[in-house]
């Protein structure tokens, strides 16, 4: 009887283990996020979503799955490619479904985690739901929440990725969007010329030295380091194309004084990320220069800045170019960290 005892406590002794084991297995690795050196506190919240690696490829495969949008041929990144700082690479708008135009152009993915606000216009105030917009404009992915839990729901890799993310194979609406985020929190660049000039390992040649002081007697207001962008939202003196009508940040707070302002947009990896604007009407850093100079609009709302445009002529305006090209960071762009996981197919880059 003894004997029968012992077999007993061991067995039980064994299923604990494997157990333990088990619960242990499903534990997510913790992700480190870095500030890097002299970069203020990140505003997001990362005690409400912890970053680990589960979490990250999962939000890297949801990223790339072409499947969040109505006929499975848009993805994240179809508007949003790596070699374009994550921004879409020589369009003024992006594609959407059954071949329709978006009215903005897609703006670059890079230090979310110190933004509040998202969008041109500001009218989305979380990462984690930022995502959601996308998904259900009619000109973007053009899908329902619903359906696209139900397609990933039936993917097995997803039940077992969702599960080492998050402890279980439940798969919801909040889970998604925190994936999406962990992954859209690690693209950091902070890694340009600039960067390194500005950490003792580099220094600039003299047109960028000289661009650089250029760029703080007339730019850095509102393009303000370490991010090139005070994320606030301004009027530059765009006239209103009249098509669009897109009236900027007044379409979200109502109030008249924000009439055409749009989000101040970064300056890091802008010789990659073009064309530039809220609507890509600017195809070349040129007729963005031409337009403070020459060809502003200003109206009630334009920014007191700019009220007088900015004076600049042909020699600033080509040091101003040699810095802002020390802006571009290789190493952000080519990190495998964030290419398309190798089960994802590759995407299709839609055709003007």
């Amino acid at each position: 009887m003894k004997i029968y005892k012992v077999i007993f406590s061991l067995l039980c002794i064994v299923f604990v283990g494997i157990s333990f084991i088990n619960i242990k297995k499903h534990k997510p690795t913790p992700l480190k996020f870095i500030v890097p050196k002299g970069w203020p506190k990140p505003l997001y919240n990362f005690k409400q979503n912890p970053l680990t690696i589960e979490g990250f490829e999962l939000g890297k495969k949801l990223f790339y799955d072409e499947r969040l949008s109505k006929d499975s041929t848009i993805s994240c990144a179809s508007c949003h490619q790596q070699f374009s700082a994550f921004a879409n690479y020589d369009h003024n708008f992006s594609h959407g479904y059954n071949n329709s135009f978006t009215t903005r152009n897609s703006p670059a993915l890079q230090n979310l985690a110190w933004q509040k606000e998202f969008m041109w216009d500001g009218g989305v105030n979380h990462l984690d739901v930022q995502p959601i917009s996308p998904i259900t404009a009619k000109n973007e992915m053009a899908e329902t929440l619903e359906n696209v839990i139900k397609k990933i729901k039936r993917d097995t890799a997803y039940q077992r990725m969702f599960k080492a993310a998050f402890g279980d194979e439940t798969i919801n609406t909040q889970r998604m969007g925190k994936a999406l985020s962990q992954f859209m929190l690690m693209l950091v660049s902070s890694n340009s010329k600039y960067d390194k000039v500005m950490r003792g390992e580099d220094t600039f040649n003299l047109p960028e030295k000289l661009g650089y002081q250029i760029f703080q007697q007339k730019c850095v207001s509102c393009h303000t380091e370490p991010f090139f962008t005070d994320f606030s939202f301004r009027n530059i003196g765009m006239p209103l194309d009249a098509t669009l009508n897109d009236i900027g940040r007044m379409r979200i707070t109502n109030n008249n004084t924000d009439s055409l302002k749009f989000k101040v947009p970064s300056l890091r990896n802008v010789n990659i990320t073009f064309p530039y604007g809220h609507d890509g009407r600017f195809f070349a850093l040129s007729n963005l220069f031409e337009h403070y100079r020459k060809n502003m609009q200003p109206i009630a709302t334009t920014d007191v800045l700019l009220k007088n445009k900015m004076p600049l002529s042909n020699f600033q305006i080509g040091q101003l170019t040699a810095f802002l090209y020390t802006l571009t960071d290789s190493s952000f762009i080519t990190n495998k960290m964030f290419a398309a996981p190798a089960y994802t197919k590759p995407i299709i880059l839609h055709q003007h």
